[in-house]
């Protein structure tokens, strides 16, 4: 058990870093969109930091193609490390980007290749890292260890809050807005540094250590295309499944501080807190739906929350705009990321078990890096869109027809809680009438 939870640990800390950095620049887009475009209407400066945030997204699609090869041609350990090396370049490339004022439009161009870099960073890093912690838990326990991939990625995020937090009681807004928002940069490239340490020195998988003689891909097919459409199924579920759950993701995670602050017109300062404490129990309760799926399964979790996120998402969006104060905007905050754990907390889980060893890594990349492009990576600037042509409304509606969606591949797909992921191909599984998708 100490190996586990020791791989479990090197996997987690630096997941942490790379999501730490990855939300950071839109927690902190608030301060810094005025610093790279000119003047004008808040809400536009806001989509066009927000539509560089979703490029960001789109590159995700090569990370996860590069990155997911790498995983399963040279280890998860090789993808994690160069992972971690690429999200620490763009770090300090935004912490020294120029702004408006002194290079026009070429502040937004080292902004955006600084994106293209997270991008293929996290594109690989999600699918590695959910490869990783699925592999390396203990029998029986895979929804437990793997929940803790959204443990890391809420504390990176809750960290970043936190010092946006400290930031916005130690420094005057205008300071933050001149060259403050420029810390939490520095402070995530110095965290990717320590990472790398870590992640140089982590032990492998004792199920890619055994691909050899577990299956039977062709070593030079691992982590190819190739590979990959002999399991088109699995691929297009990977895409459904993770629709509804990264819109409504992003939507209570990273865009809440601002609806709270743009649009239900809380204070900065009061957004930024509920969305802090809101985390917290977040996180706390992903390990907690995680374990309880290594009970029950996966597939009662995923269809309460596209339930839950299908019916409630109108109203809970709608009272929230109306909140008027901390205790109720956080108590609707709370509800909606309940409903939401029933996707966060097994995703990485569900993903990996799709696909056997030689292909897995590459398998939960690239359609999930491309649901993230298609859904997660604009859902901010989707709802700004809305915001700004006046029927802010029809988001929340886009948001429940996503669920929607996802809740129907929910119903449809197999229980995989026990798929010996060291043991027979996929496609020699067998599948029991009550599970196999219609």
């Amino acid at each position: 058990m100490g190996q586990h939870w020791k791989k479990i640990w090197v996997g987690s800390a630096g997941n942490m870093v790379e999501w730490f950095d990855w939300f950071v620049y839109a927690s902190f887009a608030t301060y810094f969109a005025g610093a790279f475009f000119p003047e004008g209407n808040d809400t536009a400066k806001l989509m066009n930091t927000a539509g560089i945030f979703a490029v960001g997204f789109f590159m995700r699609p090569v990370g996860g193609w590069l990155l997911g090869r790498v995983g399963d041609r040279k280890g998860r350990k090789a993808a994690l490390t160069l992972t971690v090396s690429l999200m620490s370049a763009s770090a300090v490339l935004i912490a020294v980007a120029p702004t408006y004022g002194v290079a026009g439009y070429g502040g937004v161009a080292v902004l955006l290749v600084a994106r293209l870099l997270q991008g293929l960073s996290v594109g690989g890093e999600y699918a590695a890292s959910a490869t990783y912690l699925t592999e390396a838990s203990a029998p029986g326990r895979r929804g437990f260890a793997s929940s803790f991939q959204y443990v890391s990625m809420t504390a990176g995020q809750i960290i970043g809050l936190g010092l946006q937090i400290l930031l916005q009681h130690t420094l005057s807004s205008g300071e933050l807005h001149s060259w403050g928002w420029r810390i939490p940069f520095v402070v995530g490239a110095l965290g990717a540094a320590v990472i790398f340490y870590l992640r140089r020195n982590m032990l492998e998988t004792e199920a890619y250590e055994e691909i050899d003689g577990a299956d039977a891909t062709a070593p030079e097919d691992r982590g190819t295309i190739r590979a990959l459409l002999r399991h088109k199924r699995e691929a297009f579920l990977v895409v459904a499944l993770t629709m509804g759950g990264t819109v409504a993701y992003y939507t209570y995670t990273t865009y809440l501080t601002k609806y709270l602050s743009n649009s239900a017109g809380l204070p900065k300062q009061t957004a930024t807190l509920v969305s802090f404490c809101a985390l917290i129990v977040f996180a706390c309760l992903q390990p907690l739906a995680g374990a309880l799926s290594d009970r029950i399964g996966r597939r009662p979790l995923l269809i309460t929350f596209a339930v839950g996120s299908t019916f409630l998402t109108v109203p809970i969006m709608t009272l929230l705009k109306h909140a008027g104060s901390f205790w109720p905007a956080l108590g609707l905050s709370l509800l909606a990321l309940v409903v939401v754990t029933g996707y966060t907390s097994i995703n990485a889980c569900v993903k990996a078990e799709l696909f056997p060893t030689a292909i897995r890594s590459l398998g939960v990349a690239l359609p999930y890096a491309v649901a993230n492009a298609l859904f997660g990576g604009t859902a901010e600037y989707v709802a700004l869109w809305f915001k700004k042509a006046g029927v802010e409304s029809g988001f929340y509606w886009y948001v429940a027809g996503c669920a929607a969606v996802s809740l129907v591949v929910y119903l449809t797909m197999r229980e995989t809680r026990d798929i010996d992921l060291k043991g027979a191909r996929r496609d020699e599984v067998p599948r029991t009438p009550e599970v196999t998708a219609s």
